[in-house]
C-alpha cells in the first residue's frame, strides 16, 4: 500500500520527456515597450481582418446564430475572421 501512495503521473511520463519539444528561455530580457508594440500590432491586424469582407460572400438579412459571438469579437458577418484558424492549419499542412 505504501508503494501505491508514491506513484506519480510524472514518473509515468518521464521516459517520454526526451522526445517532447521544449521552449528555450529568451536570450535577453524583452522590454515592456516592445511587448506593448507587438501586442498593438497583433490587435491592429485582428481588427483589420474583422472588417475585410470575403470575396463572393453575399450578406443576407436572415437570422445570425453567431450574433453575440460577433459582438464580443468585434467582427462582421462574412469577413476574414469568420474563417477562423482553418486557413492557418491548412497552410501549415501544405508546407
Amino acid at each position: 500500500m505504501s508503494s501505491a501512495g508514491q506513484f506519480r503521473f510524472l514518473n509515468l511520463i518521464k521516459p517520454m520527456m526526451c522526445v517532447l519539444p521544449e521552449v528555450q528561455s529568451p536570450d535577453r530580457r524583452i522590454p515592456f515597450k516592445e511587448k506593448i508594440l507587438w501586442t498593438s500590432i497583433s490587435l491592429f491586424v485582428f481588427l483589420v481582418c474583422c472588417q475585410i469582407p470575403l470575396y463572393g460572400i453575399m450578406t443576407s438579412k436572415s437570422a445570425d446564430p453567431f450574433y453575440w459571438m460577433r459582438v464580443i469579437l468585434a467582427s462582421n458577418r462574412g469577413t476574414l475572421m469568420e474563417l477562423g484558424i482553418s486557413p492557418v492549419i491548412t497552410s501549415g499542412m501544405v508546407m
